[in-house]
C-alpha cells in the first residue's frame, strides 16, 4: 500500500503536473484549493467505481431494520453506507462456497429481501493511506485530466492527460495509464478456468 498518501498530497502532485503551486490545504483561500475541494470527492468515487479494484471491496453482514417493507418482501437491510454504486454479490450465508442470491431489490438505500440473513460484496469508498501505489499514480493522472481546464484553461492540456490517464476515445477508458493500472491489479487475481460446459461436453 502507498505509504503517507491523503487526498491533498494527490491533488498536490496533479497540480505539479500542471505547472500550478501545489496546495497546503483545501480551505487555504487560492483558485487551486476551491477547485480542488469542489471536484476531488467526484473524481476518486468516479476513478473507484470504473473498474472492480481488488483493494476495494468488503464483504460484510447486512443489518437487518425493525421495519418491514410495504411490498412483497418480508424484511428490509440497511446499505452500507461507505458503498459505492450497488452490492455487486448477495448471499445469505458467510461460509466458503456460498451461492450468490437473486431474490432481493434494492429501494431507498434498503435491500428488501425474504432472507432472514443477508451478507453482500460491495465496493466501498477507500481512504487514501490504504491505496496501492498503482491506483495513487491513477489518481494524480485523473486528476491531471479533469483539473486541466479549470486550471490551466488550455484545451491541449486537458487532452494531452486525458490520453495519459486513458487513452484515446476508442479506447473507451481502458487505454493509457489506466490499462497500466489495471494490469497489475489484476495480478494478484487467480485466472478463472472453465471447468464444466454443457456444449463441449456433447461434442465428446
Amino acid at each position: 500500500m502507498a505509504s503517507g498518501d491523503t487526498s491533498l498530497s494527490i491533488c498536490s502532485d496533479a497540480l505539479l503536473m500542471l505547472g500550478a503551486s501545489p496546495i497546503s490545504s483545501f480551505t487555504e483561500g487560492t483558485d487551486e484549493a476551491n477547485i480542488c475541494n469542489s471536484l476531488y470527492p467526484d473524481i476518486k468515487i468516479k476513478t473507484l467505481a470504473s473498474y472492480p479494484w481488488s483493494f476495494s471491496f468488503k464483504k460484510v453482514q447486512l443489518a437487518r431494520l425493525i421495519t418491514t417493507p410495504a411490498t412483497e418482501y418480508k424484511y428490509e437491510y440497511a446499505l452500507p453506507a461507505d458503498m459505492i454504486g450497488t452490492p455487486r454479490a448477495v448471499f445469505i450465508s458467510s461460509t466458503a462456497g456460498a451461492v450468490p442470491q437473486r431474490e432481493y431489490k434494492l429501494s431507498g438505500g434498503k435491500l428488501l429481501t425474504d432472507y432472514e440473513t443477508v451478507y453482500v460484496d460491495y465496493q466501498f469508498a477507500v481512504e487514501e493511506y490504504e491505496m496501492p501505489h498503482y491506483f495513487v499514480q491513477n489518481m494524480k493522472y485523473q486528476l491531471a485530466w479533469h483539473l486541466a481546464m479549470p486550471i490551466t484553461d488550455q484545451i491541449e492540456k486537458t487532452d494531452y492527460w486525458r490520453t495519459v490517464a486513458q487513452g484515446t476515445p476508442g479506447e473507451n477508458g481502458r487505454g493509457g495509464y489506466m490499462r497500466q493500472a489495471m494490469n497489475i491489479d489484476g495480478q494478484g487475481q487467480p485466472t478463472n478456468a472453465i471447468q464444466d460446459f454443457t456444449l463441449i461436453d456433447v461434442r465428446y
